[in-house]
């Protein structure tokens, strides 16, 4: 198991943050918004808490999933020169 402090763990976790920073980005959706439609799906998590889990980009790949899932997104498109 990776450790947290592992470089390759932060340079992923990096990337899922950033991912899902551009795909709320590029819907127009708010940290706000995103937990009224995590809401609709069974998902409780407040605006802050959002924040947060987001900013730190420590979050599960069942989350990140979620999010997209909420924000209607259906693809997303990975680079490996980011």
């Amino acid at each position: 198991m990776a450790r947290k402090d592992d470089p390759a763990t932060v340079e992923y976790e990096t990337k899922a943050k950033n991912l899902l920073k551009a795909e709320l980005k590029r819907k127009g959706v708010t940290y706000g918004q995103l937990a009224d439609r995590l809401s609709i799906i069974g998902i409780q998590e407040t605006e802050r808490n959002l924040n947060n889990k987001i900013s730190r980009g420590g979050f599960t790949a069942a989350f990140l999933l979620q999010c997209l899932a909420a924000i209607g997104t259906a693809t997303v498109h990975l680079s490996e020169t980011d």
